[in-house]
């Protein structure tokens, strides 16, 4: 895609630099690249069995190995699940699945550690608050807290960030033993 691109706009430019109308040209490309999306997917076929994702993916790669881990991995996670790829310093090629979710941070506050052996939060049966912005004070949690309280249940705080007099708020909540949460 990089090198089109590049031929593109070499090739423009020396077409404008010879005299061509810059804005015909940018219509001409448009109109090129409709036609051409246009008979790719009229010819595109649906690569559906491991066999067909192994072998696209072989062809991708260039590698017999990799095309096969990669349809290990596709066969494995569904349609729902996803593929992360990762450089490592060993040899060879690996394939690690992590059953339901994964987070590119962890805990907000070690003081969240359910395990300190191994550095985790686990809680079991929690209830989930999910939300897309920062929960920053204690009137954002204050009526939830309370239910959970009431239940008896962990909490598990999924925020874009928990801080301010929130996040004090929560830790001394676990480290009292109040109710267990994790904000992540």
């Amino acid at each position: 895609a990089t090198v089109l691109a590049q031929s593109l706009v070499h090739e423009g430019l020396k077409n404008v630099v010879a005299g061509s109308n810059p804005i015909a040209l940018r219509r001409g490309i448009e109109k090129a690249a409709e036609a051409i999306v246009k008979q790719l997917l009229a010819s595109a076929k649906d690569v559906e069995t491991k066999e067909q994702i192994a072998a696209t993916a072989t062809i991708s790669a260039a590698d017999p190995e990799v095309g096969e881990k990669i349809a290990e991995a596709l066969d494995k996670v569904s349609q729902d699940g996803v593929v992360t790829v990762e450089d490592n310093n060993k040899f060879g090629l690996d394939l690690d699945f992590t059953e339901g979710m994964r987070f590119d941070k962890g805990y907000i506050s070690p003081y969240f550690v359910t395990n300190a052996d191994d550095q985790t939060a686990v809680l079991e049966d929690p209830y989930i608050l999910l939300t897309s912005g920062k929960v920053s004070s204690q009137q954002d949690i204050v009526h939830i807290a309370e239910l959970v309280m009431k239940s008896g249940k962990p909490l598990l705080i999924i925020a874009e960030d928990v801080d301010g007099e929130a996040l004090p708020t929560l830790v001394l909540n676990k480290i009292r033993g109040t109710f267990n949460t994790v904000a992540v």
